[in-house]
């Protein structure tokens, strides 16, 4: 059976949210048993401690970005329309945006994209905060703080054709794959010193596959259906708020790509963690750890809607198909990160190793 056919038996729509719900599902098992979050990376790089994390988050880093570039090379894709590279954009939304989730991550312990499958374990710490997370993203694209997005959006905007860097630098896709080798030859040397097992830099090379699968699944089916479907890849900001509105919604909101991801990642963390026996309800501690968390939540959803992605919507998703904007958030995530880890975690840190 043709994709064409298979589009005209299940229906247009029922497809792209099928094909959410399983690259969703894959990413969710992958995710669950690598352990890969970007915080951890980010306090690993400047902490000094380790390189384990660093190394999986280079691995599904270098994995999108080899992966979705030779898809575009062999034909096989084409995101000249995705909205990181056709729309207009804010380097000031970016920026600042990129360092508010960095900060959020650090004080929620987790990005966004960790806390859903976090939640799918038992999590209620990660499920608090990825609510409050999915209320903030709403809050920030059309509710109460949508000005305040707005208005920092518009300090510096940037039109889409000077969005693709590998066009403005014309390197090309070539450049492209040949720069995401260079990131796969450092998550090898850092892996090696870390000595990964298989779980792990497989897992982290499933995530990165994952992103590079969702831009080649939606630029797919959208070619082979009569409605316009845009060309995309994994986010969680975005998709967190369009569910929260599904659930509060009547009944009878069209379905698409986004709406089959999160449950898609859920159910996949799940599996994962009953097949390695890791289900386990987990709550706060003290009052003091649920305020960090709310307010971790609170930066993380700002942020992320600010910056036009989360830790994988901009971080990795926007990065594989070179957009500017996306590594100007990525920057100021990992910064963002870093700051926050050196003036909160890092003195705790040092006081607990003190006799």
């Amino acid at each position: 059976m043709t994709l064409a056919q298979l589009i005209e038996w299940l229906g247009e729509k029922t497809s792209i949210t099928l094909a959410g719900l399983c690259i969703g599902l894959l990413f969710g098992l992958f995710a669950q048993r690598s352990r890969f979050c970007l915080r951890s990376a980010v306090v690993e790089f400047w902490s000094r401690q380790g390189t384990s994390k660093l190394a999986i988050w280079l691995y599904a880093f270098s994995s999108a970005v080899i992966a979705t570039q030779l898809f575009i090379t062999l034909d096989w894709l084409d995101v000249s329309q995705a909205r990181q590279l056709s729309a207009t954009g804010s380097l000031s939304g970016a920026l600042v945006g990129g360092l508010c989730f960095g900060i959020g991550m650090i004080l929620a312990r987790g990005c966004s994209s960790r806390m859903l499958v976090l939640a799918a374990n038992g999590n209620l710490r990660a499920l608090l905060t990825g609510l409050i997370f999915a209320v903030t993203a709403q809050a920030s694209l059309s509710g109460i703080l949508s000005p305040l997005r707005t208005w920092i959006s518009s300090w510096h905007t940037i039109d889409g054709s000077t969005r693709d860097l590998l066009t403005v630098t014309h390197l090309g896709h070539g450049g492209g794959l040949t720069f995401g080798l260079l990131w796969l030859v450092a998550a090898l040397y850092f892996g090696r010193q870390a000595a990964l097992s298989r779980r792990e830099y497989l897992g982290g090379m499933g995530v990165g596959l994952m992103v590079a699968l969702a831009w080649l699944a939606t630029f797919q089916v959208g070619s082979q259906t009569f409605d316009v479907m845009p060309v995309q890849s994994l986010s969680f900001t975005g998709p967190s708020a369009d569910i929260l509105m599904l659930v509060l919604s009547p009944p009878g909101q069209p379905w698409d790509f986004d709406i089959g991801l999160v449950p898609g990642v859920v159910l996949g963390s799940f599996l994962a963690a009953l097949w390695g026996k890791e289900l386990k309800l987990e709550g706060f501690k003290d009052g003091l750890s649920m305020r960090r968390y709310i307010a971790g939540a609170l930066f993380m959803g700002f942020g992320g809607m600010l910056a036009g992605g989360c830790a994988v919507g901009a971080g990795v998703s926007g990065a594989s198909v070179f957009a500017l904007t996306a590594w100007v958030a990525l920057i100021g995530m990992w910064a963002g990160g870093g700051l926050a880890d050196a003036l909160i975690d890092r003195p705790e840190r040092k006081a607990a190793l003190q006799p």
